[in-house]
């Protein structure tokens, strides 16, 4: 893995943020708190980005590469799409990594430090704070409905198939 130091809050870097889909919505002063929580990551094929059952604090936006989502040895997903979120259950409920998330590509990640809230002070106080983290957490909220629906759509299909073997 590669990375980069800690992204600075210019205008040229909140622009490349604005292209990413999950992030059109965040204000110019939450793009700023997100740089500075934020790394530039990128990964060879077959280098994982996330181990199950780590504790590590990143969350993850894919710029660029294809990823695999596997739990215990067996792959259940994968992201393809500019913008897509992975890593967010561990930042939502604390526990371990739930998955690996393995390059199937050279990937390239935007890398969020959710433990570095030290480097998200701003001198707006803390409802910027919170406003910025409920906006992150619509964000996850979207991705995981999604993500839902589709297991949901997996599920019925599998239990249709098994109906019929039996």
């Amino acid at each position: 893995m590669q990375e980069t130091r800690y992204l600075k809050d210019n205008i040229e870097n909140i622009q490349r943020l604005l292209t990413i889909p999950a992030l059109r919505n965040f204000e110019t002063s939450n793009l700023s708190r997100l740089l500075r929580l934020s790394k530039i990551r990128e990964y060879e094929k077959g280098e994982k980005i996330i181990q199950e059952g780590d504790n590590d604090p990143w969350l993850y936006f894919l710029l660029d590469g294809s990823v695999r989502i596997e739990k215990g040895g067996i792959e259940i997903g994968s992201f393809t799409e500019r913008g897509e979120i992975f890593g967010e259950m561990r930042v939502i409920d604390s526990r371990s990594r739930s998955a690996t998330a393995v390059a199937l590509s050279r990937v390239v990640c935007l890398a969020v430090n959710t433990s570095a809230t030290d480097r998200m002070e701003g001198q707006d106080g803390r409802d910027e704070q919170l406003d910025f983290l409920l906006l992150l957490y619509r964000i996850f909220a979207e991705f995981l409905s999604i993500r839902l629906r589709l297991t949901s759509d997996e599920l019925i299909k599998a239990q249709k198939i098994l109906k019929t073997l039996k």
